[in-house]
């Protein structure tokens, strides 16, 4: 009878040491962007620890990925292992299973750069002070549009950190077919970009799809510019929307209906700048966008109305375009479209933290390498 008591009384603390674990990691991923944008590192550097502090929480093949990871040296003119990115890409072993760091050198990098999803855990990492530029001028004619871009990452667990990725190409004028042309397209899963400058005319970004997280960017726009089907958490990012003859808009979302959870838009702490006059927040170019903007400052650029259907007014009923406690002249809620909602504190909390992205399980904080000059 005693071996029994104490069999349960094993039982019993190693189910109550299971359920504490449990709500530590729901705790982790449910913890909530602060309204207070002073506290918002505090908020990261408490719920974004690096690997070595977060055993057996994050996803195993990132542990033992960043058990060893590897750095290799991209330097214009010699000094490093690799003169170009496209380089030092090409020497990461397909199947790749530990932590590849390229760290890059300042300077014009005019490449068309490419990592196949065969080429998991590469970091490319720049000098904060002296950032790397990442360059070409593709457009959709030449390559179609989502192949048109400068940086095209299609691997899992990337990181970039310190970069200009820009696409150079002219600025559309509506008088060519096949004009725009993307910066970054992100194809992979779990990829987190800091401190990037993502620069172009319409279709800048591709978030194509997957789990990502975006912190102290600058995206720069005219017409969707960050268009795509990806689940993204875009936090403290400026969206600079630059005045065009036409329509300006900063998102086209393009989930396609509401039974798709793993995909959405979500910006919180973010500012919206730039010499537009009349940009809309997100326009339905698919039938069921997901949008929200938290806690973010909105200049006058953003058009009154907010949102657009896209000249579909079915769409009208199937998109989720939503508010909460923006500020600025552009968030005033009186004149916004029926469609789009002030969100409630219940509602606009699943968009508020990691868990929109299932960060816990994965987001890193950027590595702290050396940059050779």
């Amino acid at each position: 009878m005693t071996g029994k008591k104490i069999g349960m009384i094993e039982v019993g603390a190693i189910i109550s040491t299971i359920l504490l674990l449990a709500r530590l990691v729901v705790s982790q991923s449910s913890a909530e962007i602060p309204a207070d944008k002073s506290q918002v590192n505090a908020w990261f550097n408490a719920n974004v620890k690096p690997a070595s502090a977060r055993v057996g929480t994050i996803d195993p093949a990132l542990a033992q990925a960043e058990a060893e990871p590897k750095v290799i040296k991209v330097v214009q003119g010699g000094g490093g292992d690799f003169d170009t990115i496209t380089k030092a890409i090409e020497s990461v072993p397909t199947g790749n299973t530990k932590r590849v760091i390229i760290s890059i050198g300042p300077g014009a990098y005019r490449e068309k750069i490419k990592i196949e999803r065969t080429k998991p855990f590469i970091t490319l990492i720049g000098d904060p002070k002296r950032m790397a530029n990442l360059t070409f001028d593709g457009t959709a004619k030449q390559y179609g549009t989502v192949a048109s871009a400068t940086l095209i990452v299609e691997s899992d667990f990337f990181v970039a950190a310190n970069l200009f990725i820009v696409n150079t190409a002219p600025k559309p004028d509506g008088k060519m077919e096949g004009e725009q042309g993307v910066s970054l397209r992100v194809s992979g899963d779990k990829a987190a970009f800091y401190n990037c400058k993502i620069i172009g005319f319409r279709n800048t970004l591709c978030d194509d799809k997957g789990n990502h997280f975006f912190m102290n960017c600058y995206i720069h726009g005219t017409v969707d510019f960050i268009f795509g089907n990806g689940k993204s958490l875009y936090l403290e990012t400026e969206l600079y929307v630059e005045a065009d003859k036409g329509l300006t808009a900063i998102t086209a979302q393009e989930r396609g209906n509401n039974e798709q959870d793993r995909t959405g838009f979500s910006f919180v702490q973010c500012k919206i700048t730039g010499t537009a006059q009349g940009a809309y927040l997100g326009r339905a170019r698919k039938s069921s966008p997901r949008v929200v903007f938290a806690f973010s400052d909105m200049s006058n650029v953003v058009n009154p109305e907010g949102w657009s259907h896209d000249l579909s007014p079915e769409r009208a009923q199937t998109v989720f375009y939503g508010e909460y406690k923006c500020s600025g002249p552009g968030a005033a809620p009186a004149g916004r479209v029926p469609y789009s909602s002030q969100l409630t504190e219940m509602v606009a909390r699943q968009f508020l933290t990691l868990g929109f992205v299932d960060g816990s399980k994965w987001l890193l904080p950027p590595p702290n390498v050396q940059i050779n000059s």
